[in-house]
């Protein structure tokens, strides 16, 4: 099997390479005018005041699982997210892989007040510009893409745009790309090769996590409320699920019932 995480990243440099010739940093800043100088909301700070800890999220479609709601429009799903007691929200803005836009990322950033994490392939700073133009508050940078220097450099940037930091792990090894610009550090159940997802990832992990200073947060694969519970005892505070909620009719109503389970 090809390495999945190589070709979407190759096809992320191509795509903005294009999106930068097509309009360039300085216009982007030009165009982007008072909403760089809206206050952002602190997703670390949400998630480690939450009883819950839940990081609902927005996608239509995955590299492994296909479609997962085709028709999904950020109106019908966002409010009801946030309504139904989200600490924040992930909205996927990579469109070749998993069917999102940052056209997504601007119209969830109109219609709720909670922290908003743009989930995509980070590779060049002008995609965390991009980032606090359409809204998000916080951006992942994910170590398997990125060199330590690269990483560091991609961080400081989004502190300086007042972005907050998640970034995602899938390996021990990868801890070496913490820094201190690093607001939260996520576990990735998923292997982004590959694409196979197990939960038992974050548990086996978190003894190696403690001595770090970033809040923990275990993604993908969580499908259950006892788990959360069981993670949070082992000492993660946010908890990034999607298609638990996404392959369902009602995705803001499946979170509803799911965080009703964890009370």
């Amino acid at each position: 099997m090809a390495d999945i995480l190589e070709t979407i990243v190759a096809n992320k440099r191509k795509e903005v390479a294009r999106q930068k010739q097509a309009v360039n940093l300085q216009t982007l800043v030009a165009l982007g005018g008072d909403r760089l100088e809206r206050p952002t909301f602190s997703m670390r700070q949400s998630l480690a005041s939450s009883a819950t800890g839940i990081i609902a999220e927005f996608k239509r479609k995955s590299p492994s699982k296909g479609w997962l709601h085709p028709g999904a429009r950020v109106q019908d799903v966002l409010p009801f997210y946030a309504e139904g007691g989200a600490s924040a929200c992930s909205i996927l803005t990579d469109g070749d892989f998993f069917g999102g836009s940052l056209s997504d990322l601007q119209q969830a950033r109109r219609l709720v007040n909670i922290p908003l994490l743009r989930k995509d392939f980070i590779v060049d700073p002008y995609q965390l510009y991009q980032a606090r133009v359409m809204g998000a508050d916080a951006v992942l940078l994910i170590a398997a893409c990125l060199s330590k220097e690269e990483c560091a450099q991609l961080a400081a940037t989004a502190h300086s745009l007042q972005l907050e930091v998640l970034l995602e792990v899938h390996s021990a090894e990868e801890l070496d790309h913490v820094n201190a610009d690093i607001d939260m550090l996520g576990v990735n159940n998923r292997h982004l090769g590959t694409f196979d997802t197990d939960v038992k990832h974050s548990f086996t992990l978190i003894d190696q996590l403690k001595g770090y200073a970033p809040l923990l947060v275990s993604e993908s694969g969580i499908s259950q409320a006892e788990t959360v519970k069981q993670l949070r005892a082992a000492g993660f505070r946010g908890f990034l699920i999607g298609e638990t909620f996404m392959k369902t009719a009602q995705p803001g109503e499946t979170l509803r019932n799911f965080i009703e389970a964890l009370r």
